[in-house]
């Protein structure tokens, strides 16, 4: 039987929260590597909430993805032909190869993972992207000090998890803000959070001032939306603020009805001296990553470091996958496997 490659493109950009109209699922010939080529076989595709600006049509830190070609994505793929000297059939790299089955690659770019190890779709997770955003966002923004009250959105997520378990181990105090009774139980029984505020109770502003009372000395925001109004008025004289991400507006086509408070956001941000700073992570690979490799896996072998993740199977299931991350649906790092390895 022929293998084919299968793909999933964007179809068509959304307007509002994605469909699955706007994705479409193709099959191609798989392609054949030249001389300095390498072919390779997905086996994990990790979906993050960054996609949803990529499918965009609009200018950002990096360019949108273009009607009818692959959804952008990190990857962890097996090399299953090697016309490369530095690649042999068999080994194990970190990728870019998006929402398919297969894809070609000169090598440029690629991380090579140890063929042995025991969870490669962690190379995507807590030892990867979101771990590392994890790492420099809240050491080199946030700058946390022992004693200090850390607050976190999304804290049972990718991303927010390592941040609130980093907190912990500079000595911190620090509160989770998640969607839902068993995520802040976990946020407190399995990651040791010192507490964590259900972002779906009707009194999150109160639950929250009742969890900070010392104010909040760094928040690291994934969320924007209610989770931040929240969080404004507790931020402390010398707060700081790293900005990685707003999922509650990601989906947004309009501003938000009411008063313009841009004046009492400037104005708050200079009478208590914050520094609120966003951050793109691929700005600091060259700098900081071999920090964060040496940390992060001292952390994971001592077991000071807890993960979970959310694997679906089969890449057919990405785009519903990726619609239910939008909206919470997920529990931990969302990843779809889409062939055993």
């Amino acid at each position: 039987m022929t293998i084919k490659n299968r793909r999933i493109v964007l179809a068509s950009r959304p307007k509002g929260p994605p469909t699955a109209d706007n994705f479409r699922l193709e099959e191609t010939e798989v392609p054949e590597p030249k001389d300095g080529e390498i072919l390779l076989r997905t086996l994990y595709l990790s979906l993050d909430p960054y996609m949803r600006g990529r499918m965009n049509d609009a200018p950002s830190y990096a360019p949108p993805v273009n009607i009818d070609d692959v959804m952008v994505g990190g990857t962890v793929a097996r090399v299953e032909g090697s016309n490369n000297p530095k690649f042999a059939v068999g080994d194990l790299v970190q990728s870019m190869s998006g929402w398919q089955d297969y894809d070609v690659s000169d090598g440029t770019g690629l991380a090579r993972l140890d063929k042995e190890m025991p969870q490669p779709s962690l190379a995507l997770g807590v030892m990867g992207m979101p771990g590392f955003t994890a790492y420099v966002g809240l050491l080199d923004i946030g700058e946390p000090k022992p004693g200090e009250t850390v607050v976190v959105s999304a804290a049972s997520g990718a991303v927010g998890s390592v941040v609130g378990q980093i907190a912990k181990l500079k000595g911190c105090r620090v509160v989770g803000v998640a969607g839902g009774a068993d995520k802040c139980r976990y946020v407190i029984d399995e990651l040791g959070f010192d507490a964590c505020i259900d972002r779906r109770e009707p009194d999150l502003n109160e639950n929250l001032a009742a969890a900070c009372p010392d104010g909040i000395d760094v928040y690291f925001e994934n969320v924007g939306g209610a989770v931040f109004d929240a969080v404004l008025p507790l931020l402390n004289v010398h707060a700081r603020v790293p900005v990685c991400g707003r999922i509650a507006s990601y989906n947004a086509t309009s501003l938000p009805d009411g008063p313009d408070r841009t004046p009492a956001l400037v104005g708050l941000l200079l009478v208590r001296r914050i520094k609120m700073q966003g951050f793109i992570i691929f700005d600091h690979y060259e700098t900081r990553y071999r920090d964060f490799v040496r940390d992060m896996s001292g952390w994971l072998a001592d077991g000071k470091i807890m993960y979970r993740e959310d694997l679906v199977e089969g890449l057919e299931n990405a785009p519903e996958a990726f619609m239910g991350l939008l909206e919470g649906r997920n529990f931990g790092k969302l990843v779809i496997r889409t062939a055993t390895d």
